[in-house]
């Protein structure tokens, strides 16, 4: 396991970037990562970023979930 010094270090240059989406223009950056990623990754679960798309695409849904107003029948 990383020790806290260790992984301040390492999160500093992700620190801005992997975010709770709060708002519309968070959430589409997120959107618009998630899309770079999977054209990236695809669906190979051993690439080294796969973890970072399952990750962001967790935060896309909570977003969804409790943002975007279900569509009425």
């Amino acid at each position: 396991m990383l020790s806290i010094d260790e992984t301040q270090v390492l999160w500093q240059p992700l620190a801005n970037q992997l975010v709770v989406p709060r708002d519309d223009a968070s959430y589409q950056y997120l959107v618009d990562w998630l899309d770079r990623l999977i054209d990236e990754v695809g669906e190979n679960e051993h690439h080294p970023l796969a973890s970072l798309m399952e990750i962001i695409g967790l935060l896309i849904e909570h977003y969804e979930t409790h943002q975007v107003p279900e569509l009425q029948d």
